[in-house]
């Protein structure tokens, strides 16, 4: 019994991708050569760092610590005050877990420190960075008023100091 012959009728931008006597070397080659393009064009997007886009501080009207924590330390930290804020992945180092201040302090939150720390009196290296600044400065540059400046730093300190885990 004799079977017929089926022939198949591709497109002619198809007809040289299919060939049926072309060798198994030829195939490989091909297929490698495509997925080599294709990882070279990917690879570069895949490995970009991430970077934050640095903006000038915008002045805000809020005193109260909620809100100050929402529009300025909230990017870095994140919501829940544990580090994985949507900027955090960018950072050099990565943002410390707030939650966990008086837990690292023997059960006490440290209010002094704390206030120094956001004062900019006392030095930590990572808010001593370009990437994560000192806020006290900050707040002071946006109103020459004092009393606001004190308020705005103690409605953070006391809002950060109720994140504790208990």
């Amino acid at each position: 019994m004799h079977l017929p012959t089926v022939t198949r009728s591709f497109p002619a931008r198809l007809q040289c991708a299919y060939n049926p006597g072309m060798s198994h070397f030829r195939l490989k080659t091909l297929f490698c050569s495509a997925l080599g393009i294709a990882l070279w064009l990917a690879v570069p997007a895949i490995c970009q760092e991430k970077a934050i886009k640095k903006l000038p501080v915008a002045p805000t009207a809020a005193v109260n610590g909620p809100a100050l924590y929402k529009q300025y330390c909230a990017v870095c930290h994140g919501a829940d005050g544990k580090g994985g804020g949507p900027a955090a992945d960018a950072l050099k180092a990565s943002p410390g877990d707030l939650t966990l201040i008086a837990r690292k302090n023997g059960g006490h939150f440290p209010e002094e420190k704390f206030f120094a720390i956001l004062q900019g009196d006392s030095p930590v290296a990572a808010h001593g960075s370009q990437d994560m600044p000192m806020w006290g400065p900050v707040f002071r540059n946006m109103s020459t008023n004092t009393t606001i400046t004190q308020t705005r730093m103690h409605a953070l300190l006391d809002y950060v100091e109720k994140m504790q885990v208990k």
